[in-house]
């Protein structure tokens, strides 16, 4: 292994010494370790951890993780859908809502999730809108 020194202002480390009293983490240079190994595989996409217990400390120090909707939103076509809801929300903010209620309808079926959810944004975007009780 290679020595490497990092210097850090003393508030990082005083709320590092607290996760690792709480016992994430067994020492500041498991912590380290892991940060750097944690954001590479956010950065790299072939990437795969080196730290041997990395799968260990992520879920002791960040939780369970929840595949299915990284999963939802790695399969999303986000660009299409965003430009149409980026759209959908500027219509509607306009008081232009059978514009916005036109690009849903020709771009999705009305069962389709991303449907339900654009026309919740032109639900919530609608300027003076009146609430059914």
């Amino acid at each position: 292994m290679v020595k490497s020194t990092v210097r850090f202002p003393e508030e990082v480390l005083e709320i590092v010494q607290q996760h690792i009293d709480e016992g994430a983490f067994a020492n500041k240079s498991e912590f380290q370790r892991f940060a750097v190994e944690y954001l590479l595989t956010h950065l790299e996409d072939e990437y795969d951890p080196l730290l041997e217990e990395f799968d260990e400390i992520r879920g002791e120090a960040l939780g369970p993780t929840v595949p299915e909707a990284t999963e939802y939103i790695d399969e999303a076509d986000s660009s299409d859908f965003l430009r149409t809801a980026g759209r959908v929300r500027q219509c509607a903010v306009r008081g232009d809502l059978e514009t916005a209620r036109e690009l849903i309808d020709t771009r999705y079926p009305p069962s389709s999730p991303k449907a339900m959810l654009l026309d919740l944004i032109v639900e919530g975007a609608t300027p003076n809108r009146v609430r059914s009780e």
